[in-house]
């Protein structure tokens, strides 16, 4: 089994920003980053996206995908939820990417599920548009 890195906390906060900011270029469905590093054990962020169809699941997932690599970060540890793009689950150890078709989203309500958790102020300031979220949401 392969030893896993650690990582600086900064950097990974980094690459969160970073699949959130290619999720919110693909997607107008809202994309929040939440911190649950303090809950969850095992993973420091949860990105929470969606989309409207299929295609567009899967678009915003590899967008994702190349993003993050693009930001200098590791490819996935693993991906679920190709088959049937309803929930795609990308998994990058130190985060993971749950990019959800817009009824599965509003079925398993994972934004309240984990409402008590901080939210990662991750929109650029100088883009203001679809998926980006509003001082409200930061």
């Amino acid at each position: 089994m392969a030893e896993r890195r650690v990582v600086a906390p900064e950097v990974v906060a980094g690459w969160a920003v970073a699949a959130a900011r290619a999720a919110a270029s693909k997607t107008e469905e809202p994309t929040v980053v939440l911190d649950v590093g303090d809950v969850l054990s095992i993973t420091s962020y949860f990105v929470i996206t969606g989309g409207r169809n299929a295609r567009q699941v899967k678009t915003v997932a590899e967008e994702v995908e190349a993003a993050v690599v693009a930001a200098g970060g590791p490819r996935p540890l693993r991906t679920e939820g190709l088959d049937s793009l309803r929930w795609v689950l990308v998994d990058y150890g130190d985060f993971v990417v749950h990019v959800l078709l817009d009824e599965a989203r509003h079925y398993y309500e994972l934004e309240r599920l984990w409402a008590d958790v901080p939210r990662l102020a991750w929109a650029d300031p100088a883009a203001d548009g679809p998926g980006q979220p509003d001082a409200a949401q930061a």
